[in-house]
Order: C-alpha cells, then structure tokens, then sequence
C-alpha cells in the first residue's frame, strides 16, 4: 500500500459489485446491474437509503443522523439523484480516553440512478429528526396509460 493511500480505497466499488439484489426489486432500485450506478464515494461515511415508487412518484429516503439541513445538498442531472453534504464531529474539551468509537464523520456523497424520468421541476424534499425524504413526480409518459378494451 501507498503512503498515504487509504486500507478501504475500492471497498465501496466491491460493495457495490458485490451488493444482492432485495428480494422483490429485480436491480432497479440502485443496485449495481445492467447500466445502473449506485455510487458510494466521497468521504468516510455514506447515508443509507430507501428508494420506493408510488403510483405517482419515486422516493428516496436518507438516514441522515447528526448532518445540519444547511449541510445537505441535492442534486438531479438527468435520471442521477445525488445527495452530498457533511456531518460535523464536534470536539470538546475533554479529558476523555475512548474505550470505542464507532460513529462517523466527515463528507459523504451519495448517487443514485432512476430507473424513470421524473419531472425535476415538482422535485421536493424535506428534512426532520435526521431523516431526508426526497419526492420526485414521475413523468406523464412514466406513469403510463391505461387502455381500455372494448367489447364487441
């Protein structure tokens, strides 16, 4: 290894290689496979998500504990959702001696791709207790039509 070179460097490109599939969402919903991206880079942590459809939208939900609503930011380019901001490790004066540390800190960045176009103009999103919920209205042609069949 490299001076300076992280022990986890590729870790998230083997998670994400290696991720199964959720029973009942065939490799639509984020998981690596044929041309979705699910990207999991940026810093020392990345935020895990849900991603749901409704009749009317897609949902993406992110678990965001710690991470200030002015350090989120959010942005759709094409059919990539990718959520980006930074929680904050507060330092106190302490003579404290850690006996475990597990909680993260530091940049993430997360992206995902849509498996349908959404109208990016009625995108919404909200943020409370440390939970992200993103909402984006699918596309007319997205939500599709239902055709009637006529009896003779």
């Amino acid at each position: 290894m490299s001076v300076g070179a992280s022990p986890y460097q590729g870790a998230f490109t083997l998670l994400q290689i290696n991720t199964p599939r959720v029973s009942g969402f065939p490799g639509r919903f984020g998981f690596a496979s044929q041309g979705e991206v699910t990207t999991m880079a940026g810093g020392a942590w990345a935020p895990m998500l849900d991603v749901s459809e409704t009749k009317d939208a897609m949902i993406v939900t992110a678990e965001l504990p710690g991470v200030d609503a002015k350090e989120i930011g959010i942005a759709l380019t094409g059919d990539l959702l990718t959520l980006k901001g930074e929680k904050e490790k507060r330092i106190e004066e302490k003579e404290e001696h850690y006996h475990r540390a597990e909680r993260t800190y530091g940049a993430f960045l997360r992206s995902v791709r849509l498996p349908m176009t959404v109208d990016s103009s009625k995108v919404t999103a909200t943020f409370k207790n440390g939970v992200l919920v993103v909402t984006l209205p699918k596309t007319p042609a997205a939500k599709g039509t239902m055709i009637p069949v006529k009896a003779e």
